[in-house]
């Protein structure tokens, strides 16, 4: 089972936003609760937003009101959309099926000032 990032990394200016995406092949439990993390150079990777299969979801706080998830049971995609991006959202973003800790390949968002 492979979640694949369909984003192959952009750079924006603060303020901006972007829609990476994550998809796997089949829905199965091992995708009923997803997340997105973030690692940022020298730092550890945190959790950024989760949806879990009753639709509720939970965000880190650095990003409510800016971040919201959603995802699309036809197409077994998870969209994660970035609105006001800050310099600080600069990291590596990466997709997580939460119940078999199945992980994406990492994403690069860049934002400058």
């Amino acid at each position: 089972q492979v979640l694949l990032v369909e984003f192959v990394g952009a750079s924006v200016q603060a303020g901006g936003s972007l829609r990476p995406s994550c998809a796997h092949s089949r829905f199965t439990v091992c995708f009923y609760d997803m997340s997105w993390y973030r690692q940022a150079p020298g730092k550890e990777r945190e959790f950024v937003l989760g949806i879990k299969s009753d639709g509720s979801t939970s965000y880190a706080d650095s990003v409510k009101g800016r971040f919201t998830l959603s995802r699309d049971y036809a197409k077994n995609t998870v969209y994660l959309q970035m609105n006001n991006l800050k310099p600080e959202d600069t990291a590596m973003y990466y997709c997580k099926a939460e119940r078999c800790s199945i992980w994406g390949q990492g994403t690069q968002v860049t934002v400058s000032s």
